[in-house]
C-alpha cells in the first residue's frame, strides 16, 4: 500500500475522492485546497492523497522523484511507460478496494487527478467494469490512447469524465488534451471539457467550478 495522507470527515464518510498529485509532487500539493472546499464534513467526503513511489525519470535526466511512471518525452503519443502505467493502475484499485472494504460502494468512488496524476485516473477508470462516481482529469491527457478501442471496460453510458486544461500550457499542450477527447469520444466517452486562461495550473474560476461539480457528483 502506498504512503498518503487523508482527511476525515467528523463524522461518518459516505463517499470518498482519490486524488493523485502530478509529477514531483506528493499528496500534500492538494491537501490546502481540499480542506478549504470543506465536503469532508459537509458531505461526508474522505479524501485519500497518496503520494507517488519514487523512481527515476527519463525526461528529467534520470533524476529520482515522485513519479507515478516514467515520462520519456513530452510528445505523449510516442513511447510510453506502459509497465509503469500498469504498476499505476494497480496501486490506485488497490486504494478503490480498500475504501470498499471500508463501506463506501464503488459508485460512491471517485478518482482525480492533476496532471500525471489525471493520466492515471483516466487510464485506470476507463479500465475498470464497476461503476465509479466519476474521474476528474486536470491538465492531462490520455495515456497509451491507441490502446484504447481494446483494452476498455468502462461503460460509455455510465462513466462520468470531466477534463479541464489550460490554453497557455507549456507542460501538457492543450493540443494533447483536445486529441485525447477526441479519442474518448470517437469510443462513445461524453467528456465534460473545460478550458481556462491559464498555465499548468488552476485558476479561480476553475476552482469554484470545480467544488460545485463535486458537490452534484457527490452530495
Amino acid at each position: 500500500m502506498l504512503e498518503m495522507l487523508e482527511i476525515e470527515p467528523r463524522g461518518e464518510a459516505h463517499c470518498a475522492v482519490i486524488w493523485l498529485h502530478g509529477l514531483g509532487a506528493d499528496g500534500h500539493d492538494f491537501e490546502p485546497l481540499l480542506r478549504e472546499w470543506g465536503l469532508a464534513d459537509s458531505l461526508g467526503v474522505r479524501f485519500v492523497l497518496p503520494h507517488a513511489p519514487q523512481r527515476p525519470v527519463t525526461l528529467n535526466g534520470g533524476m529520482v522523484m515522485r513519479a507515478w511512471y516514467d515520462i520519456y518525452d513530452l510528445s505523449f503519443d510516442q513511447q510510453e511507460d506502459r509497465q509503469g502505467l500498469e504498476e499505476a493502475r494497480g496501486h490506485l484499485l488497490s486504494l478503490v478496494e480498500r475504501e470498499k472494504a471500508r463501506g463506501i460502494a464503488a459508485e460512491r468512488i471517485l478518482l482525480a487527478g492533476f496532471s500525471q496524476g489525471g493520466a492515471v485516473a483516466l487510464y485506470t477508470a476507463l479500465r475498470e467494469t464497476q461503476s465509479l462516481a466519476g474521474v476528474l482529469a486536470l491538465s492531462c491527457y490520455l495515456p497509451l490512447a491507441g490502446r484504447l478501442a481494446e483494452e476498455k471496460r468502462a461503460d460509455p453510458e455510465r462513466l462520468v469524465i470531466r477534463m479541464d486544461h489550460g490554453d497557455q500550457d507549456p507542460v501538457v499542450p492543450i493540443a494533447a488534451a483536445r486529441r485525447s477527447v477526441e479519442v474518448l469520444e470517437a469510443q462513445g466517452y461524453r467528456v465534460d471539457f473545460h478550458t481556462w486562461p491559464m498555465p499548468h495550473s488552476l485558476c479561480p474560476p476553475q476552482i469554484d467550478s470545480l467544488r460545485a461539480w463535486l458537490v452534484d457528483r457527490l452530495g
